[in-house]
């Protein structure tokens, strides 16, 4: 299906029972592997906010949630490199296994960005989940990302919280730009 965006066309990449099936089968992987503790869940905003969202409904053992917001993009289709931080983590992770809930990983710079800064608030652990990874966008490798949704090509997305100029993140699949 396509879908006009602002001034750009998109069509169908991931439908929304794939996403749902594959977010379940992470939270079932989540469940299993933090049983032992109380994970401290950290979602990134805003692209992340559905994926957080429905991925927590899936996750069975005792956890908490709070969120940071950081950006890359600035409405254009490609990341500028410069990490904007609007919203910042003001909660003590010292000891505390930490899992990370972000919407896509392409270049890696974010990642590396948020993962470097809680480090040094030394939690227990730092483990990593993205719905999309670009591995031929990469240009860090994030050893902590454990748990990636789906591998897509080197293609700008939207929908299931991902936007274009701050539009399209209400769309239940996800689309990726036509040329």
């Amino acid at each position: 299906m396509k879908k006009q965006i602002a001034d750009l066309g998109f069509e169908t990449l991931i439908t929304a029972d794939k996403i749902e099936e594959r977010v379940k089968a992470i939270g079932v992987q989540i469940n299993e592997d933090f049983k032992d503790t109380v994970p401290l869940i950290i979602g990134v905003l805003n692209g992340g906010f559905l994926f957080t969202a429905d991925l927590i409904k899936q996750v069975t053992i005792p956890c908490e949630i709070n969120f940071t917001k950081l950006a890359s993009y600035y409405g254009g289709t490609t990341s500028t490199l410069k990490i904007r931080e609007d919203i910042d983590l003001s909660i003590d992770i010292k000891g505390r296994d930490v899992l990370i809930i972000e919407d896509i990983v392409d270049t890696g710079n974010t990642a590396h960005y948020l993962i470097e800064k809680l480090k040094l608030k030394e939690p227990a652990s730092l483990t990593m989940c993205s719905l999309l990874l670009k591995p031929a966008a990469l240009q860090k490798k994030i050893e902590e990302l454990k748990y990636i949704g789906f591998e897509i090509g080197n293609e700008f997305v939207v929908g299931y919280g991902l936007d274009y100029k701050e539009m399209g993140r209400n769309l239940a699949d996800i689309y990726k730009k036509v040329n």
